[in-house]
């Protein structure tokens, strides 16, 4: 079992943990995920790793209250323990000294983004960091961000942060003032295919695609998706794919398939009867 050695919460309903995992501690490399579970009940879910530690042994990951099962993990301590906790998974993040990289975080995927940018920073590459929230309350992590990049810009939708305005507003600005080697975004799926529409076809624009997912390792197919018209698998070609090859109809379509049974999920009154989800797991 996996123990929860810190708990934060970075923002309404966005909580850091950081996990005890040594093996995949040392084996971490930026672009990669974990899946975890919180006890035999529960879904495997796939959350991409926001840094790691291989000295302290730790993984963090960064999550959005946004259905059943990161509810219930909302509601884990520090000191509790996970059933499972399963990575290093997925391909790494290519890292090389492209020049000039713009890499974009939307809401939560500011975490993930981090590792990354950190590593193209210390391969060399100019780091321009565009991060992102609706408001001033969700953004996270913009000291951790402005620490690894040459220039960070600020957005939130409501202007009460940065600038008002979006993500692909800023990328725009940038591409029109500034030569661009290499694009990273990571976030809502409707950003990251706004970035694509605003990043010219001969930029790479790769973005990570955290589609559904049951084992992680291409056996079950839940992640497929279609890129440069072929069948990909999520979990284990990806998760970073060039989002100018990436069929954003298909990857909303998969993204949209359980709403209804997340919906039942979410209506469940936790506490009453027989309701077990409360638990702790303890070692």
């Amino acid at each position: 079992m996996f123990k929860i050695v810190l708990k934060e919460e970075l923002a309404p309903k966005i909580k850091l943990f950081k996990v005890l995992a040594p093996e995949i501690a040392r084996k971490a490399r930026p672009g990669q995920f974990i899946i975890l579970r919180i006890d035999e009940e529960g879904e495997r879910i796939p959350l991409t790793i926001a840094n790691f530690d291989a000295d302290a042994g730790t993984i963090t990951i960064i999550f959005q209250e946004v259905g059943k099962t990161t509810d219930l993990l909302g509601l884990m301590e520090q000191g509790d323990f996970l059933l499972d906790f399963v990575g290093p998974l997925g391909m790494e993040s290519e890292i090389e000294n492209y020049g000039t990289v713009v890499c974009i975080g939307g809401g939560v995927g500011v975490a993930p983004v981090f590792p990354i940018a950190r590593a193209l920073k210390e391969a060399g590459n100019t780091v321009i960091s565009i991060i992102g929230a609706r408001n001033s309350e969700m953004l996270i992590w913009k000291q951790e961000m402005s620490g690894i990049s040459s220039k960070l810009h600020v957005t939130t939708d409501d202007g009460s942060a940065g600038e008002k305005g979006f993500v692909s507003d800023v990328l725009a600005e940038i591409l029109s003032q500034t030569s661009v080697d290499r694009i990273i975004a990571i976030g809502p799926v409707p950003m990251m295919e706004a970035v694509c529409r605003v990043a010219p076809k001969n930029i790479t624009t790769m973005v990570s695609l955290n589609t559904i997912m049951v084992d992680g390792t291409g056996m079950c197919g839940a992640c497929r998706v279609e890129v440069n018209s072929e069948t990909k698998f999520a979990c284990v070609d990806g998760p970073e794919f060039d989002g100018h090859q990436v069929n954003w109809e298909i990857v909303k379509m998969r993204a949209n398939m359980f709403i209804n049974e997340e919906k039942i999920a979410l209506s469940h009154k936790c506490g009453e009867g027989e309701c077990q989800c409360h638990r702790k797991n303890e070692k």
